[in-house]
Parts: structure tokens; C-alpha cells; sequence
């Protein structure tokens, strides 16, 4: 099978009906493939020990690949050429907003079709199949393999890292599953620190109270388990400079408990997963330290909201709890930020921040608006770093302290009052009222 499949791929000179009769040949072995290992002689399926990392049976999974694989085979039984409907996921058409959940995916939503038969996307066609092929002898096998591994499979089938990332994130929303129930991981980019501890899945002690390195975010956040922290609330900090400027000057140790965590810019599943962990877990205040441009004010809102090319996920990445501690561009005139320490907004920042202001959950963040907008009229941006201008120490030694001791972040409005919010509120009023160790009074 697996030789039919690369003979098709790697023959260039073959014309295209021919491709297309050597394709055809293999999705017939594939459903022969099928056939023989669900023969319950055989011990198709035989039950394991169910990981923590899927919330679907392995049966389920399997099934549903199998459905995709029926649906061309039967276009193919009645002599029609087989179309894949891949949901499409860059168009806000697609999307809804709900605020206690974010930017989800609509049912019914358009579609993009991978046709065999055609020249410019039977190649595509052929990739998705054979990462369907990789998803499936993993799960069935019940083992786990990176991203990084599948494209390393077939380097010259796939062509780019980012060609499997997308076809594996397109099959996740075709199946509707998570990723992670595919047995496909991703290696994290993200980092965390703080007042800390759990056990990985294979009972790794994973302890994050080290004041001067952080710890990697796990690549297999569903297999966390035994959380133990006293925090008062989770920080995310847009910038790894920024992150590491705070472990520098041991600001965990310095203020109230706490745990900080970065995506390094735009956040990775993983990042954002080990955020919605932590507040499902933990029940505290989640603030977000971006700077005070349009880029990382989006990426507050995927955390917060999340995005329209994950929106089918939403449930299970989203926190819109999220507030927005700082970078306020108000407080670069509060603060009397130095002018050159100010950088113009460029056009594509413009640009950027017109199409913030339109996206539906503004409606929802008046605060939010009138910041953008006081940037808009101003003109300029600033990264965190440019508070060093009045002071080195500033950030870590005044700014933060005074935030989260006086408030001064957005409040308004977070979800839907329930017990949960309740016990938010108070927590967050807490936090005003208790004076954190070397906070100016």
C-alpha cells in the first residue's frame, strides 16, 4: 500500500490520468486494508487503558477516518471522481461569537473541496490521504508522534513543515476532534514559571518555583494531572524578552504568588491550552502584559477569544476571563512614557488596528475601544520595554505592583454572571485589598 502510495507521488513524468488510476488503485487497498483489521479475529480495536490526552475512544477516531475513506470509495463505485470537504478556516463568514466561549465555528459552514481530478489539487489530495494513513496506524496502535515526524515522513511529498500543520489542523476540524486525540502532538515554543507543580502523564514532577529558569510548557497538556498552587492570578506575557526580564528580577518571589507564562508572541495550542488548564484548575484572575500596539493586542484576544482558524476548537482554548493588565496606550500618557521611547504607527499597524476594532467582540469591550481608538488619534505605539525610559526597574518595581494592587485594567465585561465569575470578582478584589510583599504603598 504504502509502496503504491509513493509510486504515485514520486513518478512526475506520469500523466494525470494516469496519477489518478494508481491514486485510485491505492484507496482501493487501503479499504481492503481497512477491512482485514476490523475482522474481529483479528482484534481490531483490542481496549486499552484510556489516555488522558483524548476525550474520544480510539473506536471512535478510527471510525470516523474509515467514513472519509468509504465516502471515496463510493464516489469511486459509481465511477465519479473523489472530492474531500475540507471546512474552510480563514473566513470569518464562518465564524460566530458567543462571549462566554469566544470565536467558534458555525455548523454548516462553507467548504473547501480537494478534487482528485483536478491537475492543481490532486497532489493535496494525496498529502491529506497519507496523513490520514499516519493518523490512523497511530491511533490504532495507540502511540503518539510530532508534527515535525510526520513531515519528516515524506519530506519531498509534503514540502514545507507548514503544509503538515495546516492538513493536520484541517483533518482535526474535518473529524471534529481535538488535535491532540489524533495522537499527533506539537512540540511548545512557550514557557512558564511560577508557583507551581503537577505531574505529567508518565508521573513525571514537574516544578515551575524557580525563580531564575523557567520550565517548558508540556506538549501533552490533557495529560497533566495533580495541580498543586497557591497563586493569586496567572499573567501572560506577550514577549519572551519581557518574560525573562521578569524572572531576572524574581517577580514571582517579589509580588503575591503567582505564575506568568508566554507564548513567545503569537501562542502556540499548546500555550494557550496550558492557560485554559490553569483557569479550569485553578479559578484565579488571568491578566494578559502585551505591548501597546496592535499586534499584541490580537494576541490578547486569541487568548481571550481565540481565532477564526482555530474557532473549531474554542471550547477548549479559549479564556474569556482574560484581562487586559497593560501595555494601555493611556498609560503612556499617565505615565508621561518619554517621546522617544514612542515609535509611529506604521501603515500596516493602521491597517491592523481597523480591522480589530470591526471584529464582532469589540462590541462587547467599550474600554477596549476607546484604548484602540486613543491610539488611533495619538498615532503612536510602545512595547513594554519603553516604561525602562523612565525608570530601569520600573515594570517589575512599580508599574506591575501598583496595577495589580490599585487595578487599572479592563474589568468590563468578562462572562456571564455564575458562581464561577462570583468567585472571580472576589478574588480580583482580594488582590486590591491585600498589599503584595515590596508594593509601594
Amino acid at each position: 500500500m504504502l509502496f503504491l502510495f509513493d509510486y504515485f507521488i514520486h513518478k512526475p513524468f506520469l500523466t494525470f490520468p494516469r496519477k489518478r488510476t494508481v491514486l485510485y488503485n491505492y484507496i482501493y487497498i487501503l479499504l481492503k486494508y481497512y477491512e482485514k483489521i476490523q475482522n474481529p479475529v483479528l482484534g481490531f480495536c483490542q481496549p486499552h487503558i484510556q489516555s488522558t490526552v483524548s476525550f474520544f475512544s480510539s473506536r471512535e477516531i478510527l471510525s470516523r477516518i474509515e467514513n472519509v475513506i468509504l465516502g471515496i470509495v463510493t464516489s469511486l463505485s459509481k465511477d465519479e471522481n473523489p472530492v474531500l470537504a475540507l471546512p474552510n478556516r480563514s473566513s470569518w463568514a464562518n465564524v460566530s461569537f458567543d462571549s462566554a466561549i469566544g470565536l467558534q465555528m458555525n455548523s454548516g459552514s462553507s467548504v473547501t473541496s480537494i478534487r482528485s481530478d483536478s491537475p492543481s489539487s490532486v497532489h493535496k489530495f494525496a498529502q491529506i490521504l497519507k496523513i490520514f494513513l499516519v493518523i490512523y496506524k497511530l491511533v490504532q496502535s495507540n502511540s503518539y508522534a510530532t508534527k515535525r515526524d510526520i513531515y519528516y515522513n515524506n519530506t519531498q511529498l509534503f514540502g514545507s513543515q507548514k503544509t503538515v500543520d495546516s492538513i493536520v489542523d484541517d483533518i482535526s476540524c474535518m473529524l471534529k476532534v481535538p488535535r491532540r486525540s489524533l495522537h499527533v502532538m506539537a512540540t511548545s515554543k512557550g514557557l512558564i514559571s511560577g508557583d507551581l507543580c503537577y505531574l505529567e502523564e508518565d508521573g513525571t514532577r514537574i516544578d515551575c518555583r524557580s525563580g531564575s529558569a523557567a520550565v517548558a510548557v508540556s506538549s501533552n497538556i490533557g495529560g497533566i494531572r495533580n495541580i498543586v498552587s497557591s497563586a493569586k492570578f496567572v499573567m501572560i506575557v506577550e514577549k519572551d524578552a519581557t518574560f525573562q526580564r521578569l524572572l531576572d528580577d524574581d517577580f514571582c518571589a517579589k509580588l503575591s504568588p503567582c505564575i506568568i507564562i508566554t507564548g513567545k508572541g503569537v501562542p502556540d495550542v499548546n500555550s494557550r491550552l496550558m492557560v485554559r488548564k490553569l483557569w479550569d484548575t485553578l479559578h484565579i484572575p488571568i491578566f494578559a502584559l502585551v505591548d501597546a500596539d496592535p499586534h499584541g493586542i490580537e494576541i490578547m484576544c486569541i487568548y481571550k477569544y481565540g481565532s477564526v482558524a482555530m474557532s473549531f476548537e474554542a471550547h477548549n482554548l479559549t479564556v474569556p476571563s482574560v484581562m487586559w493588565l497593560g501595555l494601555l496606550p493611556s498609560d503612556l500618557q499617565r505615565l508621561r512614557v518619554p517621546e522617544d521611547a514612542l515609535i509611529p504607527l506604521t501603515k500596516r499597524d493602521e491597517s491592523k488596528l481597523s480591522s480589530l476594532l470591526k471584529r464582532p467582540y469589540l462590541t462587547s469591550q467599550p474600554d477596549w475601544q476607546k484604548e484602540m481608538e486613543l491610539m488611533q488619534q495619538t498615532q503612536v505605539k510602545a512595547e513594554i520595554q519603553s516604561l525602562a525610559a523612565i525608570a530601569p526597574d520600573f515594570l517589575t518595581n512599580i508599574y506591575l505592583p501598583n496595577k495589580l494592587r490599585y487595578g487599572g485594567w479592563d474589568l468590563s465585561p468578562m462572562l456571564p454572571l455564575n458562581g464561577k465569575t462570583s468567585e472571580l470578582l472576589k478574588l480580583v478584589a482580594k488582590l486590591k485589598k491585600d498589599r503584595p510583599c515590596n508594593c509601594p504603598a
